[in-house]
């Protein structure tokens, strides 16, 4: 049996496949496991400039793995596990230095919005749907769902999602801020491997700290983000990489960045 999760390397890009079709790739312990796993991998690989997040099949992902749920029903110790780690696994990625990149194809449900929101930038096929589907069977998030959507959003728009558990459109995903870039459902793939490779070319140490920025800011009053940033920026000017992308704005070439 293949694995239900793989990290492949394009490029400069660390790719991490969920490939678990024949369960419209839901989220089970292992599934999160294997995907905290690369993470760690590519974060550790300096040529690895960006994660890309995709899935084989029909569909992105559409939950989490409820037969695995059903039977933790009766074990609280594992119930917790299960569910503190694939939030563990959801703050992990959303922190990573590394910008993370979702494609999205078919049906992201539960689970699977809860795994998309976590990314910084996600590319939809048309045809693709969004959804929220706890509420319809009596669940409630557990993987940073209701805090991220909320969030990304406002109230009133995730609000409707939870409680209703309709599902969107690409074309309204997009609208209100949940998909960045809708694409033919043929360019999915392709056109969200080009994005990560266009960015690979920037500074990876510059888009760790505005990755931080952004994170970090938005939970403070202005003031105090706006402290953040020029502390940062203090901190960041004098480094190789500003030298290097000063050197090449003034000579008219691209930068070569080695961070």
């Amino acid at each position: 049996m293949s694995a239900p999760v793989t990290a492949i390397v394009q490029g400069t890009t660390g790719v991490i496949e969920l490939s678990r079709p024949e369960k419209f790739n839901c989220l089970s312990l292992e599934v999160h496991q294997l995907i905290d796993a690369a993470r760690i991998e590519f974060e550790a690989n300096p040529d690895i400039r960006a994660i890309l997040i995709r899935s084989t099949g029909k569909h992105f992902c559409t939950g989490a793995d409820l037969t695995e749920v059903k039977g933790l029903m009766g074990d609280p110790k594992g119930l917790n596990h299960f569910i503190s780690f694939g939030m563990g696994v959801l703050q992990r990625l959303e922190s990573s230095p590394l910008p993370v990149v979702v494609a999205v194809q078919g049906l992201c449900l539960a689970g699977g919005t809860e795994l998309m929101l976590a990314a910084d930038v996600c590319f939809a096929a048309e045809t693709a749907q969004f959804g929220d589907q706890h509420a319809q069977f009596g669940l409630i998030p557990g993987w940073g769902g209701s805090q991220r959507l909320t969030r990304l959003i406002g109230q009133r728009r995730a609000l409707d999602l939870l409680i209703s558990a309709r599902w969107m459109s690409s074309g309204e995903a997009k609208d209100v801020g949940l998909a960045n870039y809708v694409v033919p459902d043929d360019e999915l793939h392709s056109g969200a491997l080009d994005y990560c490779e266009k960015i690979n070319t920037r500074s990876r140490v510059g888009i760790a700290e505005m990755k931080r920025l952004a994170r970090q800011g938005i939970e403070m009053s202005l003031d105090q983000s706006m402290q953040l940033e020029l502390d940062a920026a203090v901190r960041h000017l004098p480094g190789a990489d500003v030298a290097e992308g000063l050197d090449a704005f003034e000579n008219r070439r691209k930068p070569k960045f080695t961070q």
